[in-house]
């Protein structure tokens, strides 16, 4: 499931995306939004995979909010004046549409999105291995899943928390390393939480407890572990 938001000053250009985004199963429209500031506390307040821009906005535009972003989500550029191309090439962004999109050129653009967030040998990413290497402190260093307890999103940072208080730092995206890790090992729990599905002790309503300590489950991600948790139910 790609989660998105629409980013546009003008209502007709959000009702004709979202009614777009309606037809998709495998879409989620998190938010539709009038503008970029309001567009910035969703997208930190979120786990966004995909933002269809509008470039010509007031206050902000479009490019502006780009460059803002530390770790943007894809950016699909939508807008009325072809003669933005050229701008949205160099920020490389995913696509870019222009007005008035076609449901063909929107379908091509969520396309392209699919081929990167959801590859076709995602699920069963790291099957078969029992570790995984981790560019740390300008060096690799080897990290077996068994040793994982689970991983930590801080800011540009993620943190692999592993056995007897031992810890890799390494500088990517939660997403990226999700995307590393066997999903039938770890979960992500939370938009700063990968668990070790192995290594959960207890379940205490919005809470798990791993190694005597409590991480957070998100409400977008309760009801997967759930599922998990309960096949394993006695």
């Amino acid at each position: 499931m790609i989660k998105a938001i629409i980013v546009d000053d003008e209502p007709l250009a959000l009702d004709v995306l979202e009614s777009y985004i309606e037809k998709l199963p495998n879409v989620e429209l998190v938010k539709r939004c009038a503008s970029a500031m309001e567009a910035f506390d969703v997208v930190r307040s979120e786990d966004i995979d995909l933002i269809f821009l509008d470039i010509q906005m007031p206050q902000m535009t479009g490019i502006e909010f780009l460059k803002s972003l530390k770790n943007p989500p894809l950016v699909v550029f939508t807008t009325a004046y072809s003669n933005y191309a050229l701008d949205g090439y160099d920020l490389n962004v995913l696509d870019y549409l222009l007005k008035p999109i076609s449901f063909e050129r929107f379908m091509a653009a969520v396309n392209k999105a699919f081929d990167q967030l959801e590859p076709a040998e995602a699920p069963i990413a790291g099957e078969g291995k029992e570790f995984i290497f981790v560019k740390s402190d300008k060096k690799l260093v080897k990290v077996r899943y068994d040793d994982i307890l689970y991983v930590e999103g801080l800011k540009d940072y993620v943190i692999i928390r592993m056995k007897e208080s031992r810890r890799v730092i390494t500088l990517q995206t939660m997403k990226s390393l999700e995307s590393k890790l066997p999903q039938h090992l770890f979960r992500r729990i939370h938009r700063s939480y990968i668990v070790a599905v192995d290594k959960i002790e207890a379940v205490m309503g919005n809470m798990v407890e791993i190694n005597k300590k409590h991480l957070p489950i998100g409400k977008n991600y309760r009801e997967p572990l759930l599922e998990i948790i309960n096949q394993n139910r006695l």
